[in-house]
């Protein structure tokens, strides 16, 4: 019998390629999905040759994701759309700031019972209010969108060193399905019914990785920097309850995409390490991104400017000091040691439902 599913990945950097590796092993054990794995390459030339190219000959990601080789059956293709043509299940893996460019491309091609998994650590927020990556997906595609988030450092999945991940997904059949192609003895997952709180989670713990980065880079110690990680883990709890309330269950806070993320994050992320030589160097996090990251975009800083112009906006910023530190000390040309400003918030009153002082 022919297999009846296939699956594709939308995008290749570190982390689309680090699930490339796992999804590709995974399908050429599974009979109802196609051994072969499209993975959608930002063309570009690497060493005087195409990335794909080199991806397709080698399997490797020289540039992204370098020494770890790719299963033969994962196969690099400059067009999204050439990717999405016949995948039932679609992985979504880039930069947030850039997602609404690519579903435009590909909505076309997209079948009408395909569904798609969102691993992007982002989310948009402004003073209108706040798009999850998922909605966002869900809105573009008409499909139905779950998330992977979890304290996931590529490069040492890659190495397969053991870890946990959560899935988010609000259909239980369709669960074991994303279960199924992700799942391997090195790398744990945990589905929970919670899609936007796994999202929140996700993309909130970037902020508290840049803060940590901050007392990294002003060298002030472990002490100092459990504080920040505390606080943060706080402010992102009570920002997700106010934003989506009782939509978001509080045990996902303690799930691998909750207070796991945040302690790997905000030890060994690069959000972390960009934020500490943003205090050590004083470049711009662009600059940074360019000499230390090949140029890839990190989404910490990004997201600090996305959650101020809400909270700004609600007129709560007294209520997310460090949030609003971080993002002054970002944006706004304070000194990094101004992140304590104002970190004496009482959070006792913080339920499933959002704080009565907000």
């Amino acid at each position: 019998m022919m297999p009846s599913k296939r699956v594709c990945i939308l995008g290749s950097g570190n982390w689309g390629t680090t699930a490339a590796r796992i999804v590709g092993a995974n399908v050429a054990k599974l009979a109802d999905f196609d051994d072969t794995v499209k993975i959608w390459v930002h063309e570009e030339i690497v060493d005087g040759r195409k990335l794909t190219d080199i991806i397709n000959t080698e399997h490797e990601n020289v540039k992204y994701l370098p020494g770890h080789k790719l299963p033969d059956n994962v196969v690099a293709v400059p067009d999204a759309t050439d990717a999405v043509r016949g995948a039932t299940h679609i992985i979504i893996v880039l930069p947030h700031q850039y997602i609404q460019q690519l579903l435009d491309s590909v909505h076309g091609s997209i079948l009408p019972n395909a569904s798609a998994m969102s691993l992007i650590k982002g989310i948009g927020i402004s003073d209108q209010g706040m798009t999850t990556m998922t909605q966002l997906i869900h809105r573009t595609l008409a499909i139905p969108v779950s998330s992977l988030s979890g304290a996931n450092i590529a490069n040492e999945i890659a190495e397969k060193k053991y870890c946990e991940t959560t899935i988010g997904c609000q259909d239980p059949d369709e669960a074991i399905v994303w279960r199924s192609l992700f799942n391997t003895p090195y790398f744990q997952v945990n589905c929970v019914a919670d899609v936007i709180g796994v999202e929140f989670c996700g993309a909130l713990k970037n902020v508290v990785a840049v803060g940590a980065g901050f007392i990294d880079g002003l060298g002030l110690g472990n002490n100092t920097k459990a504080a920040i990680i505390r606080i943060g883990f706080l402010e992102m709890r009570r920002l997700a309850m106010h934003i989506a309330g009782g939509g978001i269950q509080e045990s996902t806070f303690m799930e691998s995409c909750g207070l796991a993320d945040v302690i790997t994050t905000c030890y060994g992320g690069r959000n972390r390490r960009l934020a500490e030589e943003f205090v050590r160097t004083g470049k711009p996090m662009p600059q940074l991104e360019l000499e230390l990251l090949n140029g890839q975009k990190l989404q910490g800083y990004l997201t600090a400017g996305e959650v101020h112009s809400y909270i700004d906006s609600c007129g709560v910023t007294d209520h997310f000091p460090l949030f609003t530190n971080i993002y002054q000390i970002c944006y706004e040309s304070k000194p990094p040691h101004t992140i304590f400003a104002g970190l004496n918030v009482d959070f006792s009153r913080d339920t499933k439902t959002p704080s009565p002082s907000l």
